[in-house]
């Protein structure tokens, strides 16, 4: 017994099949020569960290680096709800990553530029529930950006 979300499940497959869709890191797709060929820059903070992990967990450990990638972060905090005693118990990371990948034989640019959004996380008087919102809140904004980076990567894969 066929499900209609089942009859829709095919009927979209038939109608991607058609219009040329493949995955980008299927056998021919686009991005499969890019999987594993950009060294991201050693990071040097946390929240590089985090970053370069995620990109790695991405695009791929660079086994043999064809690219470099170079990304300057900047994270702001802005206070969003604040009590009548002037206490702010929610706070909005907004993160911004501008980025380089260049050519690692030549060293020049070969596509650069930016991604943005942000994250919130609660306050509470507790010193160290708050601590542990904060670092879950900046790990979810480097996922983010490091999802948004991989995005813009893979749209430009053909042209690299």
């Amino acid at each position: 017994m066929w499900s209609s979300s089942r009859r829709l499940f095919l009927l979209s497959s038939l109608a991607l099949a058609g219009c040329g869709f493949e995955p980008v890191y299927g056998t021919n797709g686009v991005a499969s020569d890019l999987r594993g060929s950009i060294l991201v820059d050693e990071p040097a903070t946390r929240n590089e960290f985090t970053l370069v992990e995620h990109l790695e967990r991405r695009l791929g450990r660079a086994a043999a680096p064809r690219y470099g990638l170079s990304v300057v972060l900047s994270v702001e905090e802005e206070g969003l709800a604040v009590t009548g005693s002037n206490n702010i118990t929610r706070f909005n990371l907004l993160g911004k990553a501008d980025f380089i990948l260049r050519d690692i034989a030549t060293g020049n640019p070969v596509y650069q530029d930016s991604v943005d959004t942000f994250t919130s996380y609660s306050a509470s008087s507790q010193t160290v529930a708050t601590g542990t919102a904060e670092r879950d809140a900046q790990d979810r904004l480097m996922v983010a950006l490091g999802d948004k980076i991989t995005a813009k990567l893979l749209i430009r894969a053909e042209q690299l």
